[in-house]
């Protein structure tokens, strides 16, 4: 199978902030940047297969910044790293102020994602090429974090067995 460079997962999305996305701070739930994050990063990983994808895991999501009523929300996803059939999926997120012009991370997270073949069970997928300064990085920085998850989920299955 071969490689795809990340730019062919690469999934943008922008909308605005608006009150009914908002708490009683005035800026947006934290559960909506959640869903946001997922739906970008569920794109990018089908793009990258071209199958079904199933989220396997979320990595700790911190906000670093809070989105204003008003202001713009930008996520920005790709693929970073391939295992045999799962997949690591970066997403960074912007505001933008949008009169100003302003932008700032507010925050960013990885999510493990795997495909499936026609009848649901895991399939292989292919490689990442990764091209940019920040998408090296990534992938280079990837099998630790695997490790992680390989970790945290192991001890999840021990104490399901208690």
């Amino acid at each position: 199978m071969q490689g795809k460079k990340t730019n062919e997962s690469r999934t943008v999305m922008a909308d605005i902030v608006l009150p009914p996305d908002t708490n009683y701070h005035g800026t947006i739930f934290g559960g909506n940047v959640m869903a946001y994050i997922d739906k970008v990063a569920s794109i990018s990983a089908m793009r990258h297969c071209r199958r079904q994808v199933v989220t396997a895991s979320s990595d700790s999501l911190d906000f670093l910044s809070p989105i204003h009523t008003g202001e713009a929300i930008l996520l920005e996803g790709y693929v970073s790293w391939t295992h045999h059939t799962s997949m690591e999926v970066y997403v960074k997120v912007e505001a933008e102020n949008l009169l100003t012009g302003e932008r700032r991370l507010t925050s960013q997270a990885y999510l493990t994602f795997v495909a499936l073949d026609e009848h649901g069970k895991p399939a292989e997928v292919p490689a990442v090429l990764p091209e940019t300064e920040e998408e090296r990085w990534n992938y280079k920085t990837a099998p630790g974090r695997f490790e992680i998850r390989n970790q945290r989920r192991s001890i999840a299955k021990e104490r399901r067995k208690q």
